[in-house]
């Protein structure tokens, strides 16, 4: 399922003398499967033009078209959008206010009229895939840890079997651990499912281990958009838009400066631990064979 945005411009309180513009002429295509992140500093947009995809929030100007229906047009049924594009907020557990977790993940689908054996296998797929076992079921939500209330919150998304899923701030607040539960659990969704996933974060080490192409939102608008590669290069840009970059991505930046033979591209420990592997190997190599007419290989390392 595909997101067209054109033109889109959003004003907080438009024709009063409390007017704010918080998205001004966004154009965007997210396609069908893809896996993009929408970064930026705090007031800088991103949560205002998420809530746009399922209609949350109206366009003042522009257009917004999931899978060509332009959602302002008459007879469009936003509760129909919604069961397709589903909406994470940052802390959902917040949201969470049944007595159990069954009842929790069951309360989307059931109010979309969805009962008996077919709920019933909603809730226990949901739960199975963000890796809560049917024991949790009749648990109370306000029993279970941080990481786990977030699980649920998202399961009750996923139980209404969206082909678009948005998650705002999915990690913030949780612990090491369950931030890297939680990122595998997207990955593997968006790989199991086939979902369109739009991640919104300030994190950047997340969004280099899971995002395919990102936008960088400044002041309301797209300040920058392509691939993680191709982005966090330019990380002067982003500093200057109150950005970092990844870790690995600013320690391959200081050992290129001091001479080293790395790569721009890197973005994870994975990829960091290869490429310096590689350099130390080709310097070995180069040494050997420098030295191999003097008798010595002393001095390679400084």
């Amino acid at each position: 399922m595909s997101i067209e945005i054109r033109d889109l411009t959003h004003i907080y309180n438009a024709g009063t003398p409390f007017a704010q513009d918080a998205l001004k002429n966004i154009n965007l295509t997210i396609e069908d499967g893809e896996i993009i992140a929408i970064i930026g500093h705090t007031g800088s947009g991103k949560s205002t033009l998420v809530q746009h995809f399922n209609g949350l929030l109206r366009p003042t100007k522009g257009t917004v078209r999931i899978d060509g229906v332009d959602l302002s047009q008459k007879g469009v049924s936003l509760r129909d959008v919604r069961r397709k594009v589903g909406l994470v907020f940052q802390y959902p557990e917040h949201q969470l206010f049944e007595e159990t977790v069954w009842e929790d993940v069951a309360f989307g689908p059931r109010n979309a009229g969805i009962t008996g054996e077919e709920l019933e296998d909603r809730v226990r797929r949901a739960l199975k895939s963000v890796d809560l076992d049917e024991g949790f079921a009749d648990r109370s939500p306000f029993e279970l840890s941080g990481g786990e209330k977030r699980r649920v919150a998202i399961a009750g998304v996923l139980a209404m079997e969206p082909s678009v899923i948005v998650l705002d701030e999915p990690t913030a607040g949780l612990d090491p651990r369950s931030r890297e539960d939680l990122l595998g659990q997207i990955l593997r969704l968006h790989k199991e499912r086939a979902l369109t996933v739009v991640f919104v974060s300030h994190n950047m080490a997340e969004v280099a281990k899971i995002a395919k192409r990102l936008v960088v939102m400044e002041n309301g608008g797209i300040a920058m958009e392509g691939s993680p590669e191709k982005i966090f290069v330019d990380s002067e840009k982003l500093q200057g838009i109150g950005l970092g970059v990844p870790d690995m991505t600013l320690l391959m930046q200081r050992l290129r400066e001091r001479g080293w033979s790395l790569p721009a591209s890197v973005l994870t420990i994975e990829a960091a631990e290869a490429a310096i592997l590689e350099a130390l190997a080709s310097k070995e190599t180069g040494a050997k064979s420098s030295g191999a007419g003097k008798g010595s290989s002393k001095g390679v390392y400084k």
